[in-house]
């Protein structure tokens, strides 16, 4: 019987179980995919290449969000990656209400805990 092969969040979230912050390159269009996926949506071809992230971005928009019943605000952002990708995470290591747009960024891993896997997140580059 053949391999199934692994599909592209399982891919994305091994690497972040590594430490990594993985997205694919469509050498079609000549650009970054994020987030994961089997057809690049500019060129519609499915050769997707795996590449890691140098994990600095730029804060392009942010929101605070306030919890209705409990817990402390936290921040929504999207960062554009310089490998050319947006995404959503959060900027931690801050006061959410100081995260400001054109922050610069780096990437680190929240760690899995026995309810939810690792996932991305941002802290302010110092400087």
């Amino acid at each position: 019987m053949p391999e199934t092969p692994q599909s592209p969040l399982a891919i994305y979230q091994s690497h972040l179980d590594k430490g990594e912050l993985a997205y694919q390159w469509s050498p079609e269009a000549g650009r970054a995919v994020f987030y994961p996926r089997v057809v690049c949506p500019y060129s519609g071809g499915t050769n997707l290449e795996w590449r890691i992230a140098s994990g600095l971005g730029t804060v392009y928009a942010t929101t605070v969000t306030h919890p209705f019943q409990s817990g402390d605000p936290y921040n929504i952002v999207l960062i554009d990656c310089d490998e050319g990708f947006r995404m959503m995470s959060r900027v931690e290591e801050i006061d959410p209400m100081a995260v400001e747009i054109g922050m610069r960024v780096k990437f680190r891993i929240h760690p899995a805990t026995d309810k939810q896997p690792a996932y991305p997140v941002f802290t302010p580059v110092e400087g």
